[in-house]
């Protein structure tokens, strides 16, 4: 069990950002900064891959509405990644089975990215961009200060990011108010869209 907290706190950032957490495992292995990692996240492949997106990500994630889009394209691509890190997390340690460590990383991932996208559309119900930008740094400055935390001192680090999830759960229940106003904003535009595109399609009366 002694991967557990590990799992736990990688699939929680694997929610808030996955190819965060996938390159800053890898470079941590590759370094001999840890030997929990396993050889297939220190693959250069993988590597680049993960920086890449990083990368995408950390443009997208700090543009209104653009943040929230892909959000939705994550929804299925976090939790997988949480689930496939503790699986492999596991596997390196031997000390839990590969099947229950993907199921803690995967819902602990899920739940991650549940607040993660809930938030992201309450503040998009504000015009302004800065609380987008602020959110997306605090973001991938919490991702990466707890992943390194967890590499040292994986119980504590499994200790915060239980509380920062609680925590997130709690705010999310807050703002609901805020997301379903900004889901009906967002319904509203399609439909907006689609009736103009519609009546760009009806030919006009003959001269």
């Amino acid at each position: 069990m002694s991967v557990l907290p590990l799992v736990f706190t990688s699939g929680w950032a694997s929610g808030i950002n996955a190819y965060a957490v996938v390159l800053l495992l890898g470079l941590f292995g590759i370094t001999g900064l840890s030997d929990e990692v396993p050889a297939s996240l220190e693959r250069t492949d993988v590597l680049i891959a993960a920086g890449v997106l990083f990368l995408c990500e950390a443009v997208a994630d700090k543009i209104p509405y653009v943040d929230s889009v892909w959000d939705s394209v994550h929804t299925v691509i976090r939790p997988i990644a949480g689930a496939v890190v503790g699986a492999l997390l596991a596997g390196q340690s031997g000390s839990l089975p590969e099947l229950a460590a993907g199921a803690v990383g995967g819902t602990t991932a899920l739940l991650s990215h549940v607040v993660k996208a809930g938030t992201r559309m309450a503040f998009n119900t504000s015009p302004e961009p800065f609380s987008n930008i602020t959110l997306s740094l605090a973001e991938d400055l919490g991702v990466a200060g707890i992943v390194t935390f967890a590499i040292f001192n994986p119980q504590a680090a499994a200790v915060i990011a239980a509380v920062l999830l609680l925590l997130g759960l709690v705010i999310l229940g807050f703002l609901a108010h805020r997301i379903r106003r900004f889901l009906r904003r967002r319904a509203q535009r399609r439909e907006e869209r689609r009736l103009a595109a519609a009546g760009a399609r009806v030919p006009g009366p003959p001269g």
